[in-house]
């Protein structure tokens, strides 16, 4: 059982369009997220209800997305946007504390898994988990911080039995 309750909001814009079936079920979703919760260790209250967004779209949209929040003309494969904040204190009138929004282009996601040879699901996880960090308040300014989010974000992996992803893909940056 886990510690935190998660409820999630699920969206797939891409898979029931494209008659696909998504690699990762909503509930299994659900229980990663509430498992990284409780990895990460935030002190958050564990009598609160605590939501997250996660959308599954196309390049198109997110590169809409990424121009008009990042003012970055180009799709990319992760977005997140946190609703919680150092400073934050949830009212007491919520019944739930939204963490944020995570939104995953599946096309980037298919391109990635393929250039670096493991599977949609290995990707897709790879990219919620990223995004679950930035949720929480990390972020990856400068190549240190970067290696610290990735080995947190391992670790986040490794708890739900996903396999280690290479980093090779890093040397090109």
């Amino acid at each position: 059982m886990n510690k935190y309750n998660i409820d999630l909001y699920f969206e797939d814009n891409f898979f029931e369009l494209n008659n696909q079936s998504c690699p990762i079920m909503e509930d299994k979703w659900r229980s990663w997220f509430a498992t990284w919760l409780e990895i990460t260790d935030h002190d958050f209250d564990e009598n609160e209800n605590y939501e997250i967004s996660l959308i599954f779209t196309n390049d198109e949209e997110i590169k809409q997305l990424n121009s008009q929040f990042r003012q970055k003309n180009q799709a990319t494969d992760v977005l997140s946007f946190a609703s919680v904040d150092d400073e934050f204190a949830p009212l007491p009138m919520v019944d739930t504390i939204s963490l944020g929004d995570i939104i995953i282009s599946i096309e980037t996601a298919q391109k990635q898994a393929q250039e670096q040879n493991h599977s949609l699901k290995n990707e897709l996880a790879w990219l919620a988990s990223h995004g679950f960090l930035h949720l929480l308040g990390w972020d990856h300014p400068n190549d240190d911080l970067l290696t610290e989010m990735l080995a947190e974000q391992q670790k986040l992996l490794d708890s739900v039995g996903i396999d280690k992803i290479s980093l090779d893909f890093l040397k090109v940056f």
